[in-house]
Protein backbone atom coordinates (compact mmCIF):
# COMPACT_ATOMS: atom_id res chain seq x y z
CA UNK A 1 0.00 0.00 0.00
CA UNK A 2 1.16 3.07 -1.07
CA UNK A 3 -0.13 5.09 1.86
CA UNK A 4 3.03 5.50 4.12
CA UNK A 5 3.87 8.19 7.07
CA UNK A 6 6.69 8.98 4.70
CA UNK A 7 4.59 9.77 2.10
CA UNK A 8 1.75 11.36 3.51
CA UNK A 9 4.81 14.17 4.71
CA UNK A 10 6.09 14.66 1.80
CA UNK A 11 2.61 15.13 -0.17
CA UNK A 12 1.47 17.35 2.28
CA UNK A 13 4.46 19.30 2.08
CA UNK A 14 3.74 19.76 -1.07
CA UNK A 15 0.19 20.50 -0.73
CA UNK A 16 0.52 23.10 1.99
CA UNK A 17 0.90 26.01 -0.42
CA UNK A 18 -2.44 25.49 -2.08
CA UNK A 19 -4.28 23.24 0.38
CA UNK A 20 -6.42 26.27 1.79
CA UNK A 21 -7.74 27.10 -1.38
CA UNK A 22 -9.03 23.92 -1.34
CA UNK A 23 -10.08 22.79 2.28
CA UNK A 24 -11.17 26.48 3.79
CA UNK A 25 -14.13 27.08 2.09
CA UNK A 26 -15.18 23.37 1.61
CA UNK A 27 -15.09 22.71 4.78
CA UNK A 28 -15.65 25.43 7.12
CA UNK A 29 -18.92 24.64 7.78
CA UNK A 30 -18.30 20.94 8.58
CA UNK A 31 -15.91 22.17 11.48
CA UNK A 32 -17.62 24.58 12.83
CA UNK A 33 -20.77 22.01 13.51
CA UNK A 34 -18.08 19.20 14.52
CA UNK A 35 -16.63 21.47 16.99
CA UNK A 36 -20.00 22.85 18.42
CA UNK A 37 -20.58 18.96 19.36
CA UNK A 38 -18.17 19.57 21.86
CA UNK A 39 -19.14 21.00 25.45
CA UNK A 40 -16.61 23.53 25.94
CA UNK A 41 -15.60 24.50 29.21
CA UNK A 42 -13.01 27.68 30.12
CA UNK A 43 -9.45 26.30 30.81
CA UNK A 44 -10.11 23.25 28.97
CA UNK A 45 -6.83 22.06 27.31
CA UNK A 46 -7.48 20.78 23.68
CA UNK A 47 -5.20 19.06 20.81
CA UNK A 48 -5.76 19.45 17.44
CA UNK A 49 -4.11 16.00 15.69
CA UNK A 50 -2.96 16.79 12.44
CA UNK A 51 -3.98 20.14 12.39
CA UNK A 52 -2.81 21.12 8.80
CA UNK A 53 -2.94 24.90 8.30
CA UNK A 54 -4.79 25.45 11.33
CA UNK A 55 -8.24 25.92 9.95
CA UNK A 56 -9.85 24.80 12.89
CA UNK A 57 -8.67 27.74 14.67
CA UNK A 58 -11.63 30.35 14.17
CA UNK A 59 -14.14 28.09 15.28
CA UNK A 60 -12.73 27.16 18.91
CA UNK A 61 -13.03 28.81 22.13
CA UNK A 62 -10.61 31.80 23.07
CA UNK A 63 -10.82 30.06 27.12
CA UNK A 64 -9.04 27.22 26.18
CA UNK A 65 -5.39 26.01 26.02
CA UNK A 66 -4.40 25.33 22.33
CA UNK A 67 -1.87 22.60 21.18
CA UNK A 68 -1.44 20.88 17.79
CA UNK A 69 0.27 18.65 15.62
CA UNK A 70 0.88 17.66 11.99
CA UNK A 71 3.48 15.26 10.58
CA UNK A 72 4.39 18.39 7.99
CA UNK A 73 6.71 21.21 8.95
CA UNK A 74 5.11 23.30 5.94
CA UNK A 75 1.35 22.69 7.24
CA UNK A 76 2.99 23.49 10.91
CA UNK A 77 4.91 27.09 9.37
CA UNK A 78 1.41 27.76 8.28
CA UNK A 79 -0.27 27.26 11.28
CA UNK A 80 2.02 28.97 12.60
CA UNK A 81 1.19 32.08 10.70
CA UNK A 82 -2.63 31.87 10.98
CA UNK A 83 -2.24 31.59 14.92
CA UNK A 84 -0.82 34.62 14.85
CA UNK A 85 -2.64 36.57 12.47
CA UNK A 86 -5.78 35.26 14.81
CA UNK A 87 -3.98 36.36 17.69
CA UNK A 88 -4.22 33.12 19.01
CA UNK A 89 -1.85 31.50 21.20
CA UNK A 90 -1.31 27.81 20.02
CA UNK A 91 2.15 25.30 20.59
CA UNK A 92 2.26 23.53 17.49
CA UNK A 93 4.38 20.96 16.90
CA UNK A 94 5.65 18.13 14.38
CA UNK A 95 4.89 14.93 15.38
CA UNK A 96 3.49 11.40 14.17
CA UNK A 97 -0.25 11.28 15.12
CA UNK A 98 0.90 7.27 15.22
CA UNK A 99 3.45 8.22 18.06
CA UNK A 100 1.72 11.38 20.13
CA UNK A 101 4.69 13.41 22.52
CA UNK A 102 2.32 13.72 25.30
CA UNK A 103 1.64 11.77 28.78
CA UNK A 104 -1.08 9.61 29.38
CA UNK A 105 -4.89 11.57 30.47
CA UNK A 106 -3.32 15.14 29.39
CA UNK A 107 -6.07 16.62 27.27
CA UNK A 108 -9.54 17.35 27.73
CA UNK A 109 -10.44 17.59 24.33
CA UNK A 110 -8.89 15.80 21.27
CA UNK A 111 -10.00 17.11 17.91
CA UNK A 112 -9.10 14.32 14.33
CA UNK A 113 -10.36 16.33 11.63
CA UNK A 114 -9.98 14.83 8.59
CA UNK A 115 -7.10 12.81 9.33
CA UNK A 116 -8.51 9.25 10.16
CA UNK A 117 -8.93 8.62 6.00
CA UNK A 118 -5.35 9.40 5.72
CA UNK A 119 -3.20 8.24 7.91
CA UNK A 120 -1.88 4.83 7.48
CA UNK A 121 -2.98 2.80 10.98
CA UNK A 122 -6.31 4.65 11.58
CA UNK A 123 -6.35 2.41 14.97
CA UNK A 124 -3.00 3.29 16.58
CA UNK A 125 -4.06 6.96 15.84
CA UNK A 126 -7.34 6.48 17.93
CA UNK A 127 -5.19 4.00 20.83
CA UNK A 128 -3.04 7.23 20.88
CA UNK A 129 -5.79 9.56 21.11
CA UNK A 130 -7.79 7.37 23.54
CA UNK A 131 -4.00 7.29 25.31
CA UNK A 132 -3.38 11.12 25.90
CA UNK A 133 -7.29 11.84 26.60
CA UNK A 134 -8.31 11.90 30.19
CA UNK A 135 -11.19 9.68 31.23
CA UNK A 136 -13.78 12.13 30.94
CA UNK A 137 -12.73 13.78 27.68
CA UNK A 138 -13.96 14.40 24.28
CA UNK A 139 -12.98 13.00 21.16
CA UNK A 140 -14.29 14.99 18.14
CA UNK A 141 -13.58 13.67 14.68
CA UNK A 142 -14.87 14.94 11.48
CA UNK A 143 -14.14 12.85 7.71
CA UNK A 144 -15.18 10.84 5.21
CA UNK A 145 -16.83 7.41 6.09
CA UNK A 146 -17.85 4.43 4.34
CA UNK A 147 -21.66 3.22 5.86
CA UNK A 148 -20.88 1.73 8.62
CA UNK A 149 -23.36 -1.19 8.30
CA UNK A 150 -22.14 -2.21 4.47
CA UNK A 151 -18.39 -2.86 4.07
CA UNK A 152 -16.97 -1.34 0.73
CA UNK A 153 -17.18 -3.73 -2.29
CA UNK A 154 -14.87 -4.74 -4.48
CA UNK A 155 -14.96 -2.11 -6.91
CA UNK A 156 -14.75 0.29 -4.34
CA UNK A 157 -11.64 -1.08 -3.20
CA UNK A 158 -10.00 -0.75 -6.59
CA UNK A 159 -10.55 2.82 -6.27
CA UNK A 160 -9.20 2.79 -3.32
CA UNK A 161 -5.90 1.84 -4.45
CA UNK A 162 -5.76 5.09 -6.18
CA UNK A 163 -7.64 7.68 -3.86
CA UNK A 164 -5.46 6.64 -1.00
CA UNK A 165 -2.29 7.50 -2.72
CA UNK A 166 -3.25 10.90 -3.78
CA UNK A 167 -5.76 11.94 -1.18
CA UNK A 168 -7.70 9.67 1.23
CA UNK A 169 -9.00 6.70 1.65
CA UNK A 170 -13.06 5.58 0.80
CA UNK A 171 -12.86 2.44 2.56
CA UNK A 172 -13.12 3.62 6.88
CA UNK A 173 -16.16 2.68 9.12
CA UNK A 174 -16.25 5.36 11.71
CA UNK A 175 -18.08 3.13 14.15
CA UNK A 176 -15.80 0.28 13.89
CA UNK A 177 -13.16 2.24 14.37
CA UNK A 178 -13.75 4.13 17.08
CA UNK A 179 -15.37 1.37 19.17
CA UNK A 180 -12.70 -0.90 18.55
CA UNK A 181 -10.28 2.01 20.33
CA UNK A 182 -12.81 1.97 23.38
CA UNK A 183 -14.66 4.84 22.43
CA UNK A 184 -18.60 5.42 23.33
CA UNK A 185 -20.05 7.43 20.60
CA UNK A 186 -22.64 10.20 21.99
CA UNK A 187 -23.15 12.29 18.45
CA UNK A 188 -23.08 11.11 14.94
CA UNK A 189 -24.05 13.75 12.59
CA UNK A 190 -23.93 13.59 8.68
CA UNK A 191 -22.82 17.37 8.65
CA UNK A 192 -21.35 17.43 4.02
CA UNK A 193 -22.71 15.51 0.78
CA UNK A 194 -25.03 13.50 2.28
CA UNK A 195 -23.70 11.01 5.10
CA UNK A 196 -20.23 11.03 3.36
CA UNK A 197 -19.14 13.10 5.57
CA UNK A 198 -19.85 12.82 9.13
CA UNK A 199 -19.00 14.88 12.56
CA UNK A 200 -18.82 12.39 15.71
CA UNK A 201 -18.30 13.31 19.33
CA UNK A 202 -16.83 10.65 21.51
CA UNK A 203 -15.80 9.74 25.12
CA UNK A 204 -13.54 7.36 26.67
CA UNK A 205 -15.66 3.89 27.32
Amino acid sequence: MFNTTAWNRIRYGLYAPVYDLVAERAFRGARRMALGQVTWQPGMRVLLVGAGTGLDLPWLPRDVELHATDLSPAMVRRLGQRAEALGRDVQAEIMDAERLDYPDDHFDVVVMHLILAVMPDPARGLAEARRVLKPDGQLCVMDKFQADDRPAGLARRGLNALTSAIATDITRQARPLLEAADFVIEQDTPVMMGSLFRALLARPA
